[in-house]
């Protein structure tokens, strides 16, 4: 094995570990929505678009698509099954509005990703064009979904507030994409997890820096005289309310 060949693997098993830790970034959100029995803010964006992106990947990688991606294909099925259990709770403790959210979008994914395997099998006949159609693919959904978490911005500008922006999604997404662009540009050049996973580097770069402004930077500061001002504002109210009585 040549130093270039070693060192594709070892950033693959890197990717693998970081991939994961991608994966189970999302347990302390589970954890809290358990405890309380509601999903409060959370959407169930990210995870839906998660799972999408895991699919097609097992898809890409699959031998009759794309000889030779085992790495590409067991952190991804690691994946699929983890967002499974994931939006089985948020389904469970949330919204009807987004119940209805959760079982469109995986209907509609069964379907696309359905279509698409027909479409990769009967139209395209060699490893290079299957390879290039399926990456085109999961290009534009591994951008959906690094992108996912930038639906929260809006309100976590707003409210100065990251307390439904998960610190570790933004950090382990940033990280993910980092390492598999590196794994994609050594030995054999690898276009589509190259864009894909660059792309998503970069809005997981935003993402943390957004993170980081509004957690530890000078928006913390502002989101805290927020929240003290509506506990004030609240005091306030109530202490009004018992002159009145």
């Amino acid at each position: 094995m040549t130093n270039v060949a070693l060192a594709r693997t070892v950033v693959g098993i890197i990717g693998n570990v970081i991939s994961f830790g991608l994966f189970i970034a999302p347990l302390p959100t589970f954890i809290r929505i358990c405890k309380k029995k509601t999903t409060e803010d959370f959407h169930p964006y990210p995870y839906l678009a998660c799972m999408m992106n895991c699919l097609f990947w097992i898809f890409y990688g699959l031998p009759i698509v794309h000889p030779d991606s085992t790495l590409v294909v067991s952190i991804n099925g690691i994946g699929l099954v983890l967002e499974i259990v994931y939006l089985s709770i948020f389904f469970w403790y949330t919204t009807k509005k987004n119940r209805g959210i959760i079982a469109l979008g995986v209907m509609a994914e069964a379907i696309v990703l359905g279509a698409i395997a027909a479409i990769t099998l009967t139209c395209f006949h060699t490893h290079q064009k299957r390879s290039m159609f399926v990456g085109i693919v999961c290009v534009i959904f591994g951008i959906i979904m690094y992108g996912s978490p930038l639906s929260i911005l809006k309100k976590v500008v707003k409210t100065k507030s990251v307390e439904f922006l998960p610190g570790w999604l933004c950090l382990a997404g940033f990280l993910n994409g980092i390492t598999w662009f590196t794994y994609a540009n050594l030995k054999i050049f690898d276009l589509y997890i190259a864009i894909g996973n660059g792309v998503g580097g970069l809005l997981g770069l935003i993402q943390l820096m957004v993170y980081v402004h509004y957690r530890w930077g000078c928006g913390a500061t502002k989101g805290e005289d927020v929240v003290k001002q509506g506990e004030v504002q609240l005091q306030s109210n109530k202490t009004k309310g018992d002159l009145l009585v």
